[in-house]
């Protein structure tokens, strides 16, 4: 009886064995193997944005850090980050390379609304992880029609809705001036406000007015909608108009009650370009932790930020939030890789960045990073904040969900 019963275990052990190590085996795509993991971006190192090149520079620099420590389940990431000016054309280029000649497992962080759009088919035919794309436009959380896009940062729709909730309730008699980037991006922020602010906050609007990213300035539009008799500004831009914009309303002497949006807010990258002084006021959303905001400067999260920037990014801007954005997007892509473990699949890779729930160092407190199956937007909170002509100050609530 004693026998049968050794033999029984001995052969359940052996069973148990086989199933292990079949669960165990390794399973790769393209752009896997046992030592390396390849991974793909896209930003605009050069162009009208070529202010967001900072995010591409710090997702690589973090990277290697990863890599000098070992790097994940024992496999070293190649970065493989690539220039399209912000032009979609080149973007698809860009995308073909990195898909069908480079052989990524992977793009993650590709910058920009329009750029994204222009990938946005072909990265899903080709059942590719557009991962943690570095726009906030709505679409990108669409897992029904779009599997293999995820968004990262909170949408632009959201976060518009906080701009139109605070003016409903600070100037409810506003006249309203807007300046947007004339694309997908533009509008979808613009779309938001209009949401937000209803049939009666509709009839407020005095002037709306667009640019073209390849324009060389915006100053004509900024007369005109101080001409409009405008007292409020929605200022929907990106870096290089922003600064323009703030720049060319102090010149002129106008001082509307003036929103930024969140893709423009860098102190280093618009404020300080457009003469610090002269954003005094302005509101915008936060969801990430400012550099120069010295309520953080003697925290843990902050000292680790600051010493992986003097490390690994000498003589970077350290008040330049892109640079904070791209170090918090590659943590993110980090867990996604770890969570991964040996099934580096693509269809693995979106299983598991749709099931992550996280705190990230430097996303402000009450924001943190969650999806789920039919949850593609990571980031769903925000905080006001008012520039006061040397740092962000945080206002009020955390909104979001």
């Amino acid at each position: 009886m004693k026998r049968n019963f050794l033999k029984a275990a001995a052969a359940g052990a052996g069973a148990l064995l086989v199933s292990q190590t079949g669960f165990a085996q390794k399973k790769y795509d393209t752009g896997a193997t046992d030592k390396e993991i390849k991974i793909g971006n896209i930003n605009p190192y050069s162009g009208p944005a070529s202010a967001y090149g900072a995010i591409g520079k710090s997702m690589d620099a973090y990277f290697k850090k990863i890599n000098a420590e070992g790097g994940i389940n024992g496999r070293q990431i190649k970065f493989i980050t690539l220039d399209d000016g912000y032009n979609p054309s080149r973007t698809l280029e860009m995308a073909r390379k990195l898909a069908e000649e480079e052989e990524v497992l992977a793009t993650v962080g590709v910058l920009g609304t329009p750029t994204n759009s222009a990938i946005h088919k072909y990265m899903n035919q080709k059942k590719m992880p557009q991962l943690f794309v570095a726009t906030g436009a709505t679409k990108w959380g669409d897992p029904k029609n779009f599997p293999w896009t995820m968004g990262w940062q909170p949408n632009y729709q959201g976060e518009s809705l906080i701009y139109a909730q605070h003016l409903l309730e600070s100037k409810p008699n506003a006249k309203i001036g807007i300046l947007y980037q004339n694309d997908d991006y533009g509008k979808d922020y613009l779309k938001g406000f209009l949401d937000g602010l209803g049939d009666k906050g509709k009839a407020m609007i005095v002037k709306q007015l667009t640019y073209e990213v390849t324009d060389a300035t915006v100053d004509s539009q900024m007369v005109e909608l101080k001409a409009s008799g405008a007292d409020v500004f929605f200022n929907i831009t990106t870096p290089k108009f922003a600064a323009q914009a703030i720049k060319k309303a102090a010149e002129i002497g106008w001082k509307p009650q003036h929103y930024l949006n969140n893709v423009s807010n860098s102190v280093g990258a618009v404020m300080v370009p457009a003469g610090a002084e002269n954003g005094v006021g302005i509101l915008s959303v936060f969801y990430l932790k400012d550099p120069t905001d010295n309520q953080w400067a003697n925290t843990p999260e902050f000292k680790e930020w600051l010493t992986f920037m003097q490390r690994y990014m000498p003589g970077a801007d350290l008040k330049d939030l892109n640079y904070v954005f791209g170090y918090t997007m590659a943590q993110g892509t980090v867990q996604v890789l770890k969570q991964a473990g040996d099934n580096l699949t693509r269809e693995n890779i979106m299983r598991q960045a749709a099931s992550i729930e996280m705190n990230l160092p430097m996303l402000l407190p009450g924001v943190n990073v969650k999806t789920g199956p039919d949850d593609f937007y990571p980031i769903e909170r925000g905080q006001l904040a008012r520039w006061d002509g040397k740092t962000w100050v945080l206002q009020g609530k955390v909104f979001g969900r």
